[in-house]
């Protein structure tokens, strides 16, 4: 018990800012899963699990007593609403996976395009969320500026939710996500999951070209 409540509380020091190692290790799952999510594999699913139950420990810096004290409610949130969805979208990956190799061998999970009309729901799911949830995470206490938090939530439960469709169009979201996502953790002090952010940032448009291109192959078979 002693070494996991060390491990639980370890931190190393960037110039005057002090780091949990947790908040490196969640993010390492992050990207291991976004990798895994790239190749459109259904690991990718609870990979990222164990990433996002670590990472909600450090966005509740005030609740968990860390060395950076801000809460951030919509990155804590998200951690909550990606377990969630992730088992969603790994139980319907795998089942997309049973259901393809009953026409052959299957390696990897198809991709396929949500269309124009999916598009303008996720835009405006994506607005109108965010509009919605500004009120509530403002009275809750949440890091300013609020807008930027509940834009996060809001565009992180879509892009996962998207990608558990197997929509391409579920990369652009993450590449809107990151735009706000790595000012905000900077400003909030979070400085390596904003470089997370920053590198997420040109990953995700590698994603988006890599899912177009093998809808495309999954399309000419």
């Amino acid at each position: 018990m002693g070494i996991l409540l060390w491990l639980f509380d370890a931190t190393f020091r960037v110039g005057d800012q002090v780091v949990l190692w947790r908040e490196v290790v969640g993010n390492l799952f992050g990207l291991a899963s976004a990798l895994g999510g790239m190749r459109r594999r259904a690991w990718a699913w609870p990979v990222g699990i164990i990433g996002n139950a670590l990472l909600l420990t450090v966005f509740l810096g005030a609740v968990f007593h860390t060395p950076n004290p801000t809460n951030l409610l919509g990155q804590a949130g998200r951690q909550l609403m990606f377990i969630v969805v992730s088992i969603y979208g790994w139980v319907q990956w795998r089942r997309v996976e049973r259901v393809e190799a009953t026409t052959g061998p299957v390696a990897v999970i198809r991709p396929r395009w949500a269309g124009w009309r999916v598009r303008l729901v996720l835009v405006g799911l994506l607005l109108g969320g965010t509009l919605l949830l500004i009120p509530v995470f403002r009275a809750l206490g949440s890091y300013e500026p609020v807008w930027a938090d509940a834009w996060i939530f809001m565009g992180s439960l879509l892009a996962t939710w998207g990608m558990a469709k197997r929509w391409v169009e579920f990369w652009l979201v993450w590449v809107a996500v990151d735009l706000v996502g790595v000012p905000l953790l900077f400003g909030a002090g979070y400085w390596v999951s904003a470089s997370m952010y920053l590198f997420y940032g040109a990953f995700t448009l590698a994603g988006f070209f890599v899912w177009a291109r093998g809808e495309r192959v999954a399309t000419a078979r």
